[in-house]
């Protein structure tokens, strides 16, 4: 099956882009585009870290208020962003639990956590915990968790298929990392300037009322996932019942900020046809 909607990814000013959306039942219902060509993710690498950190945690490796990172904080702190973490450098900037602060540093830190306490390199954990068992043979990690994936629309396909209808976690597990952690937070979303607040899960932002935000204004404010600065992104929407990947080869910028929101609308108001 094609949607029209997806289409639109050609009018976009990259050189490379290829998108799909998938539901819960992991069916396929539109693909455009390169969908076996790898991508660097940027920061959509977050959410496939966070879950090989849920995993560890029900498999007993982790607790998620133990604690890790700067003194104070815990795994939940790290995965929440409320560490007081710097963006990019391992140095506090406030105490855990009161700011939003967006961190690659904090991720960096859960993925050192994750591998003293299973004596496993992350990468190869993330491996062997989500991307083996899910069949995402052309996604690596070789490097930051936070930011240095590296994967296709067709494996990710396979990853909103299984967030939305768990096998590998439990789905409590789950609605847990689609649950604002530390409610009321306040934070800065990169690219889109302060929010209050800025409503965030385990791994997972959620979109609530943000304005401005990189998904659509008819995306319900359950909607949960994550963009790249390396012009990428997931949603899944549990409202609609549907989960949308893209993934391009140009840097995020107001290219993105100004056709993506018209992108998701158009899914949205297809799959609502």
């Amino acid at each position: 099956m094609s949607m029209e909607s997806l289409a639109l990814i050609e009018k976009w000013p990259v050189p490379t882009a290829a998108a799909a959306v998938v539901r819960a039942d992991g069916t396929l219902l539109g693909a455009h585009g390169p969908t076996a060509q790898p991508f660097a993710l940027a920061s959509v690498t977050k959410p496939l870290a966070a879950y090989a950190v849920l995993v560890a945690y029900e498999e007993g490796a982790v607790e998620l208020d133990e604690a890790a990172g700067p003194e104070g904080a815990a795994v939940r702190h790290l995965l929440a962003h409320t560490s007081g973490l710097a963006f990019d450098e391992h140095r506090v900037t406030a105490p855990p639990g009161q700011r939003r602060l967006y961190s690659n540093a904090g991720f960096e830190q859960l993925g050192d956590h994750l591998a003293k306490a299973t004596e496993i390199p992350f990468g190869e954990y993330l491996r062997q915990a989500v991307l083996e068992p899910l069949g995402m043979t052309s996604t690596t990690l070789d490097g930051s968790p936070a930011k240095d994936g590296v994967s296709t629309v067709d494996d990710l396909v396979r990853f909103a298929a299984e967030v939305q209808a768990p096998r590998l976690l439990d789905p409590r597990t789950v609605a847990e990392a689609m649950t604002v952690q530390y409610p009321g937070t306040k934070g800065v979303l990169p690219g889109y300037g302060h929010q209050n607040p800025n409503d965030w899960g385990l791994g997972f932002e959620i979109r609530d009322s943000k304005s401005p935000h990189w998904t659509g204004g008819s995306s319900s404010p359950r909607t949960f996932g994550h963009f790249g600065q390396s012009g990428t992104f997931l949603w899944i929407d549990p409202d609609a019942g549907v989960a949308c990947v893209a993934l391009t080869d140009r840097a995020f910028g107001t290219w993105a900020t100004e056709v993506w929101p018209a992108f998701t609308d158009a899914v949205l108001a297809e799959l609502g046809r």
